[in-house]
């Protein structure tokens, strides 16, 4: 089997879920470390123009978006199967993905996880507090509504784990890094069980911020 390389930061929950997916399959990888601040280099902007994270490499092709990275890695790597095959439950497992990238990151990860977690870490500066106070109403309603997605099943699509859910335990676990998951998320039992259940996964601890950053270090 062939390498696969990511390039990320430690402690990106994209790169997180483009690692913790390659771990469920078992597959080799390296982890190329993008340092902070060099997202809009000349290098990096060759690799993603948008200036983002992760960006893969397999066999002389290069690919980034991390749904359509998911997406490759289950297709290139058939087992274990991380798609359903019920088209009803692939719908599912379709839907809280872009839940994922669309209303948890956008306007609410990307505030309150970066005020909170990746500005005093990285930055070492002090969380802006007005932005956080303004993502609450959309985080509330995002949360809401993956707890309801959830609902009593063990994972996002159904009773084997997913792409969702490699996706969203990332996103979800910063979260837990900040005072605001009392009132988000820790007031859901089911969510709390099933972020419980992610975190156990061998995938999920091989891939928290300090294993990453031992790999960045190694690299």
């Amino acid at each position: 089997m062939s390498e696969f390389i990511v390039h990320s930061i430690p402690g990106s929950p994209f790169g997180r879920a483009a690692l913790a997916t390659l771990e469920e399959k078992g597959a080799p990888y390296r982890l190329f470390p993008v340092a902070p601040g060099t997202f809009r280099s000349p290098e990096h902007l060759a690799r993603h123009p948008f200036g983002r994270v992760p960006v893969l490499e397999h066999d002389g092709f290069r690919l980034y978006e991390t749904q359509a990275i998911l997406r490759y890695l289950d297709r290139v790597l058939p087992a274990p199967a991380l798609t359903p095959a019920d088209p009803k439950a692939a719908a599912r497992m379709d839907q809280a993905m872009n839940v994922n990238d669309w209303y948890l990151f956008q306007g609410v990860g990307n505030v309150i996880g970066f005020q909170r977690v990746v500005k005093p870490r990285l930055m070492g500066l002090a969380p802006d507090e007005a932005a956080i106070e303004a993502a609450m109403p959309q985080a509330h309603a995002v949360f809401k509504e993956l707890v309801r997605l959830l609902g009593s099943q063990p994972y996002f699509a159904g009773d084997t784990v997913s792409l969702a859910d490699l996706l969203l335990a990332p996103q979800i676990d910063f979260f837990t890094q900040t005072p605001e998951w009392s009132a988000l998320g820790g007031p859901h039992a089911n969510l709390v069980a099933w972020l419980d259940r992610m975190a156990a996964r061998p995938s999920f601890k091989a891939t928290t911020w300090d294993r990453v950053a031992e790999m960045a270090r190694a690299a």
